[in-house]
């Protein structure tokens, strides 16, 4: 598997168009598949705000007050509002936020960022990540580059662990995960329970090559790998039935 990121693109505007400024900077070919950070997709959507533009309610004051008085650092209750109106459901209130998004994702403040915001407060996640990978999809498919799957992908921390990784957020092109169950390993047990969410571990490796801060390359071309001869599965995000982890939280304080 080989993987670089296309270079040279300039700050994206709203209104621009991610299949164009891609295929005028990269060769794609059949098979491939291209990473696009979630952060230039939702510039191009026009999602980025400033802060004045959410009147704030009282659990979002009540919020910031409490996220203050333990960590100690001033909150902006502005920030809480849009935190809650991006999200249909807050799993963590204390001692930081963690929140389910609209479109499914569970992660930190709804995934709203403060960096690489040059004109405005903070950069909303995209509305519909999937819509926006079949949208760059056939963007390219418009401009003759036929069969090139697209992941809309972003970063964030995983429970138990240190640190954060790349994750798919949306996908057009291909399915989620390959779904092994039934097959055989080597010494012949068939395999009951293996889902390997693919999306993510591409949006993972595609992370390493676009790295954090001010690197500037947020879209890379994946090429030479293959999905195989697998069932495929869209299933990425747990429905709340199946979340033992979820329906934990709901019953669990913060008290520190």
């Amino acid at each position: 598997m080989d993987l670089h990121a296309v270079t040279d693109l300039p700050e994206i505007r709203p209104g621009d168009d991610i299949a164009e400024l891609v295929a005028d900077r990269a060769a794609l070919e059949a098979g491939d598949v291209l990473t696009v950070a979630s952060t230039i997709v939702s510039k191009t959507e026009d999602r980025a705000v400033d802060l004045e533009e959410f009147p704030v309610s009282g659990r979002a004051t009540e919020i910031a007050d409490r996220l203050e008085g333990i960590t100690g650092e001033q909150k902006d209750p502005r920030f809480a509002q849009v935190v809650l109106e991006e999200s249909t459901e807050l799993l963590i209130d204390a001692p930081f936020l963690l929140t389910e998004t609209r479109f499914g994702h569970i992660c930190v403040n709804a995934g709203i960022d403060r960096s690489n915001v040059p004109d405005n407060d903070v950069l909303l996640l995209p509305k519909r990540p999937a819509e926006s990978a079949e949208r760059i999809r056939s963007g390219l498919e418009d401009r003759g580059i036929e069969d090139v799957a697209v992941i809309v992908t972003d970063t964030c921390g995983r429970p138990f662990r240190h640190g954060q990784r790349g994750v798919a957020l949306g996908w057009a092109g291909m399915p989620a995960s390959r779904d092994w169950r039934g097959e055989e390993d080597r010494d012949g047990h068939e395999l009951g329970v293996t889902v390997q969410s693919v999306v993510d571990e591409l949006a993972a490796a595609a992370n390493l090559v676009t790295g954090e801060g001010n690197g500037g390359t947020p879209a890379v071309v994946v090429r030479n790998w293959d999905f195989g001869d697998h069932a495929g599965s869209d299933e990425l995000f747990r429905s709340v039935e199946d979340d033992l982890i979820r329906q934990a939280l709901r019953g669990w304080r913060f008290d520190g």
